[in-house]
C-alpha cells in the first residue's frame, strides 16, 4: 500500500472486483464475438464474457490486461456499453505488435483477459449534475462507457456534452454514434479536427475550442476528460477559467503497466499507481503531478 494514495468512492468511482477471472493474475479465455474497424488504424474488438448472476461486468472508466497469446500483455481501457451483460469491448490502436495481434484476431479466436483493473468515472457523484465530457483522439474509447450509463439512466442526471478532437476526420472514432447522439434531448455533441480538408464542413482547431459553443453552469456540472496530457493540462486550465473547482474536474491518466495491481511499479506517477489508485483521478490529486519531468 502506498501511503496516502487510496482514492475513496467520493473521489472516484470504487473499484469492481475482477470479473473473468477470480485469480487477477490468471488471464481468462474469452471468445471474439466481433471486430470492426473504426479507423485505418483503429479497431474495435468485442468479446464474450461470462457475467455470472447478470451483474455489470466493470464500471465506466476501468481497464484490462488483454493478452495474444504468445506475443504479449497490454493494458486495454473497456470501451463498451456496461449495462450489457456477456460483453466485452476494447478499441485498440494498432501501433505495436502486441495491439497489432489482437486487432487481426477472428471471430471465434481466444484473447486472455486480466480484470477489469483500476477507478471508475464519478458516475454516483455526477447525479443530479451537467456532465461535460471532453476527449481527444483514442480517449473517446474510455468515456464512451460513462456516455453508455448516463443514456441508460437519462433521468438520473442533466445536460450531457460531450467535446471530442482528433487529427483528421479518418481518425476520429465512433461517427455514426456521435451523429445518433446530437438528436437526443438534452444532449449537445460538438466534434473538431486538426486538420479538416476540403471535404470537411465541422469545426477545425484543438478541442478547446469547442467551449465558446457550449453553456456551463460551473456550480453544477462534472467534467470528465480524457486524451494526451497536454490536451488535459488546457482542458483544465479552461475549465477552472469559467468557475469548476478541482473537486469537480476528473481525468484519466495513462502510463505503462505490467501486473495491472500495483506491483511491478511500471506506472508510479509520484506517490500513485495508475493502475490501481487510478487511472481516473480527480484534478485535485493530479494538480502537483501531472507534467513533472520523467515522473
Amino acid at each position: 500500500m502506498n501511503g496516502g494514495a487510496i482514492l475513496t468512492e467520493a473521489d472516484a468511482g470504487a473499484a469492481l472486483p475482477p470479473g473473468p477471472s477470480a485469480d487477477v493474475m490468471l488471464p481468462a479465455p474469452c471468445k471474439v464475438a466481433q471486430v470492426d474497424k473504426e479507423t485505418h488504424d483503429t479497431f474495435t474488438l468485442c468479446l464474450e464474457a461470462k457475467g455470472g448472476d447478470g451483474s455489470p461486468l466493470f464500471a465506466p472508466g476501468q481497464f484490462s490486461m488483454l493478452y495474444a497469446p504468445g506475443v504479449g500483455e497490454l493494458p486495454i481501457s473497456i470501451s463498451g456499453d456496461p449495462g450489457e451483460p456477456g460483453r466485452l469491448v476494447y478499441t485498440i490502436r494498432s501501433v505495436g505488435k502486441a495491439t497489432h495481434a489482437l486487432v487481426t484476431k477472428s471471430v471465434g479466436d481466444t484473447v486472455g483477459v486480466r480484470g477489469p483493473f483500476g477507478t471508475s468515472w464519478p458516475m454516483t457523484e455526477g447525479r443530479g449534475k451537467d456532465v461535460l465530457i471532453v476527449a481527444g483522439g483514442i480517449g473517446l474509447a474510455p468515456l464512451r462507457p460513462a456516455i453508455y450509463h448516463i443514456l441508460r439512466h437519462r433521468g438520473d442526471y442533466r445536460r450531457l456534452t460531450v467535446l471530442y478532437g482528433a487529427r483528421s476526420p479518418r481518425d476520429m472514432l465512433y461517427r455514426k454514434q456521435l451523429a445518433a447522439w446530437t438528436y437526443l434531448p438534452d444532449t449537445q455533441i460538438l466534434t473538431t479536427v486538426d486538420y479538416g480538408g476540403l471535404s470537411w464542413r465541422g469545426y477545425v482547431g484543438v478541442v478547446t475550442t469547442l467551449f465558446r459553443y457550449t453553456r456551463l453552469q460551473p456550480d453544477r456540472t462534472i467534467a470528465m476528460i480524457c486524451g494526451p496530457e497536454i490536451m488535459m493540462r488546457y482542458v483544465v486550465r479552461e475549465l477552472e477559467s469559467r468557475g469548476l473547482t478541482a473537486r469537480d474536474i476528473y481525468l484519466s491518466m495513462e502510463r505503462n503497466m505490467k501486473c495491472g495491481v500495483g506491483f511491478c511499479g511500471h506506472c508510479q506517477l509520484g506517490p500513485y499507481f495508475i493502475c490501481k489508485d487510478g487511472p481516473v483521478f480527480p484534478w485535485k490529486r493530479m494538480q502537483g503531478w501531472m507534467g513533472k519531468y520523467e515522473l
